[in-house]
């Protein structure tokens, strides 16, 4: 063979192997966003539920804490009828109930939402911090405008009374 028509050759079987990795790629990114629409789609998803996905090929892990039984199922079932979804890996962990635990949800709810420099925050139907509370130790979960607005976050569920711990996980948007 030519060198030319050898480098000919072997730019084509790159092409041919990069085709279907791309195509992969976006049907990963599809399947993805068909994901996060279907779950902000439940009916049960509220601010004291977290739920989170990975997407690796046709598989979907869905992870994070919910305090109804239900929405467990309802995310595992709204998922895995999407197209591509070959397999749904369901490790979602319902809280248990606990009176005291759902007092402190309440407390939360009004020290951070109620707060009026942290008002922006509950407009809308789906709010962006979550509050995730087990055994009265609490996990803050989402996306804030800023560093200060996590830190405000963070103060305001430490200062509820009753709470063994604060983990503050939220992002804050670029």
């Amino acid at each position: 063979m030519k060198p030319t028509l050898w480098i000919l050759f072997a730019a084509l079987l790159a092409l041919t192997t990069l085709a279907p990795a791309q195509e992969s790629a976006k049907s990963q990114e599809r399947i993805a966003k068909e994901v996060r629409h279907e779950l902000l789609m439940l009916p049960y998803f509220g601010v004291f539920d977290y739920i989170a996905f990975k997407v690796d090929g046709g598989t979907v892990t869905l992870l994070g804490q919910v305090v109804r039984p239900v929405l467990k199922s309802d995310a595992e079932n709204a998922v895995k009828h999407i197209e591509g979804v070959e397999k749904v890996d369901n490790q979602i962990e319902i809280l248990p109930p606990s009176a005291m635990d759902d007092r402190l949800r309440i407390a939360l709810f009004r020290a951070i939402y109620q707060y009026p420099p942290l008002q922006k925050y509950e407009l809308g139907v789906q709010k962006p911090i979550r509050i995730i509370v087990k055994n009265g130790r609490v996990a803050l979960e989402g996306v804030v405008d800023s560093d200060a607005d996590k830190n405000l976050v963070n103060l305001r569920a430490n200062s509820v009374p009753g709470i063994f711990g604060v983990t503050n996980n939220l992002q804050v948007s670029k």
